[in-house]
């Protein structure tokens, strides 16, 4: 086992396992397919959740990994609709934020359906800027942290249609998304499933999730895409780099 743990080049954070394969899964298979390193940090077992178990939850979990191609996926244990912004949740996050120390945070959207999302955004927010203050002190494993603020933060869109700030290509990468999104068998649509039908769990919403990545592709000329939302100007390097 290595002393120190990978370093990270992007690190989703999800309210709950299925948020970050919904909303920005695309995006992390294309960026692992160029070499980039890439995890989850899911902040609750969904144990709230109508259908499954806290236990077929985490499997889906490992293998949604798995298709992804993940360096790491953790979960923090989180209470399932009740987690709060606070400092004892914050360091929570600080800790995984230094432990891996990612250049590009991906977080929930900053309002949704769900309230955990939105709560979870404006958690990850606070969370990045304090993870970066000398003065905020954490250990892992009985060992100092150095400080550590990611480069950028940006909010991938979920169950309510926000208006992006970039839009990234992901038409090689939609047949893959969603076959990391099916892994969540509990949750979605099953025609052999006997558990209750849910908002998520019907053919129909699956058909939306394809259409959202359509219609977010549409918009840059591609055929499929993944909208998020940022802070301040999103600067290029070369006008030749804007699809």
């Amino acid at each position: 086992m290595e002393d120190r743990p990978v370093k990270l080049d992007i690190l989703a954070i999800a309210a709950h396992p299925d948020d970050a394969e919904l909303g920005c899964g695309g995006t992390l298979l294309r960026h692992i397919a160029a070499g980039r390193t890439a995890g989850i940090l899911d902040l609750t077992r969904g144990e709230l959740g109508t259908r499954g178990t806290v236990e077929t939850r985490a499997k889906e979990a490992e293998n949604a990994a798995v298709i992804l191609g993940l360096s790491v996926r953790e979960n923090l244990g989180m209470a399932d609709g009740f987690f709060s912004n606070d400092s004892p949740h914050q360091l929570q996050v600080i800790r995984i934020l230094r432990k891996y120390r990612p250049s590009i945070v991906l977080a929930t959207a900053p309002q949704d359906r769900h309230p955990d999302h939105g709560k979870a955004a404006a958690l990850v927010r606070d969370s990045c800027f304090l993870s970066g203050l000398v003065k905020v002190e954490t250990d892992l494993e009985g060992k100092a942290q150095e400080p550590w603020r990611p480069a950028k933060l940006y909010h991938y869109i979920q169950d309510r249609l926000l208006e992006p700030d970039l839009i990234v290509d992901i038409s090689g990468f939609m047949p893959k998304k969603m076959e990391a999104i099916k892994a969540f068998r509990s949750q979605f649509y099953d025609p052999g499933s006997t558990e209750p039908d849910t908002y998520i769990s019907s053919e129909r919403f699956l058909d939306q999730v394809q259409s959202r990545a359509s219609e977010m592709g549409h918009r840059i000329g591609v055929d499929f895409g993944e909208g998020f939302i940022g802070y301040g100007s999103v600067g290029v390097n070369d006008l030749f780099d804007i699809v």
